[in-house]
């Protein structure tokens, strides 16, 4: 310090980088995260699942089925 009290430095210039690298460390693993959810919808393809199909009448009482199923 100097014999006034001052560091030499300008008050706050400190201050953008503690914020600022946090804060774009924070942004890029949201935005990672979010493009790995998105390759991950778009490359995978889910197994057919047993169903009752919509020929197959009377369906039992609480029992759900494809609207138009692609298997």
């Amino acid at each position: 310090m100097t014999a006034s009290g001052q560091s030499g430095h300008p008050r706050g210039t400190g201050n953008i980088s503690r914020y600022a690298i946090p804060a774009a460390v924070g942004l890029l693993i949201v935005l990672l995260a979010n493009a790995h959810l998105v390759y991950v919808a778009v490359t995978s393809q889910p197994d057919c699942v047993d169903h009752i199909r919509s020929s197959e009448v009377p369906a039992p009482a609480g029992s759900f089925s494809a609207a138009k199923s692609a298997c």
